[in-house]
């Protein structure tokens, strides 16, 4: 683990290892314009946020850092010492993240069935999401699609269940798809502009309607966790996390939700989407055990 927390007492400027993706309501953080008499945050060096998830839940190795909400589900449901914030850091609509070949045999959702799709890895929030959604809507259950895997999940005690399998060491997901070895994939939050791929989904933005005509919430992929020992030892510290949270979201520019924006919208906003989620993952095999909404957010501090 990263830090000392037991040297610095109330009083003084705790030092924070801090791992946080570089967007517009995260500018202000990284620049200083945000700033804290009580915090200094050391941001870790990284090309991509998803690099520092492995490492926070299996060695706790930053005081503070932005995960994804899959990753997040199973570090708690496999008992890692680390508390959810109400901070959403990237949310979107998912539809248009699965693609197959425009000449391909895929022609929509519904004959995905006995299908191989190519997924980073199994346990991908992208993948959580829209397995839930051909499951709700089209009623196609994750055993009846061929997942293939790149990666091993970020939490190392979690094995991939029978219907997903990796794919030969060397192989890329894109370059399969194209040369029909993959009939569709699960791409993140880069979206290939290639006109040889079409998304599965027919009409993405019909697709995207309903699930926001039914759920009300736009899909989120990363929040922030904090390390359980400073929540235990410092509790006022989320307090001070959060308004800075607020004031870098309030200096950026203004995005249309679903983009990226920061949402700082409390549990009780969040619930609906973490609940949704976390019904997700039982159905698809992703945790050891069932959680309920209040041990998702356990050592969360009352009031937020």
């Amino acid at each position: 683990m990263s830090g000392d927390l037991a040297s610095a007492g109330v009083g003084q400027v705790l030092k924070l290892e801090i791992a946080l993706g570089q967007y517009p309501h995260t500018a202000a953080l990284r620049d200083g314009r945000v700033r804290s008499g009580v915090l200094s945050l050391n941001f870790a060096d990284l090309a991509n946020v998803n690099r520092a998830f492995a490492p926070m839940v299996r060695e706790q190795r930053f005081h503070v850092s932005e995960i994804a909400i899959a990753t997040f589900l199973q570090a708690k449901a496999y008992g890692k010492p680390l508390v959810l914030l109400p901070v959403v850091t990237f949310a979107r609509f998912q539809e248009s993240a699965m693609l197959c070949r425009a000449d391909g045999p895929v022609r929509g959702p519904a004959e995905l069935v006995s299908r191989r799709v190519g997924v980073r890895a199994y346990s991908q929030t992208t993948g959580l999401w829209l397995r839930g959604v051909l499951a709700d809507r089209y009623g196609i259950r994750p055993e009846q699609v061929r997942w293939v895997t790149f990666e091993v999940a970020h939490v190392a005690e979690y094995e991939d269940p029978p219907w997903a399998e990796r794919a030969a060491p060397g192989k890329d997901m894109l370059c399969m798809l194209r040369a029909g070895e993959l009939d569709a994939v699960i791409v993140g939050a880069d979206v290939p502009d290639d006109p040889a791929l079409k998304p599965v989904f027919y009409d993405p933005y019909a697709a995207v309607d309903s699930f926001w005509r039914e759920h009300g919430f736009v899909p989120v992929n990363h929040l922030v966790a904090v390390r359980r020992d400073m929540v235990e030892r410092r509790p006022e510290v989320v307090a001070e996390l959060m308004r800075m949270f607020r004031e870098a979201r309030d200096l950026a520019p203004s995005v249309s939700p679903g983009k990226g924006e920061m949402h700082l919208q409390g549990r009780a906003a969040l619930d609906p989407a973490v609940a949704l989620a976390l019904r997700y993952a039982n159905e698809q095999k992703l945790l050891p055990r069932r959680m309920s909404l209040d041990e998702v957010w356990e050592g969360l501090p009352a009031g937020y």
